[in-house]
């Protein structure tokens, strides 16, 4: 059982990280983070249930989802002022913006 969820994680990481260098979009980015980030949650958990401390990765993971959270909507919001300003959200627009 173990070792199909080691499979599926790495899996989950190889498509977040191809996602992150295939594309110019902004939201496939933040997808592609998002996915990575959900392999990482499961490899905590899974780490917590081998050494028998499953409630102390269930709440390293809830932290992290919260974490997750906040850095998603702050992405969003940054490709929604991408996409205002220049009409796309190509990430390579983002040197053009000065704050």
């Amino acid at each position: 059982m173990e070792t199909v969820i080691l499979i599926v994680g790495f899996l989950l990481i190889v498509a977040g990280c191809y996602c992150l260098i295939r594309t110019y979009h902004l939201l496939k980015v933040i997808i592609g983070v998002e996915v990575a980030m959900k392999a990482v949650t499961m490899f905590v958990i899974l780490a917590g249930f081998i050494n028998g401390k499953a409630p102390l990765a269930q709440a390293f993971v809830i932290t992290v989802i919260v974490i997750e959270v906040v850095v998603a909507v702050v992405a969003v919001g940054l490709a929604l002022n991408l996409y205002r300003l220049y009409g796309n959200m190509d990430i390579r627009n983002l040197r053009k913006l000065k704050g």
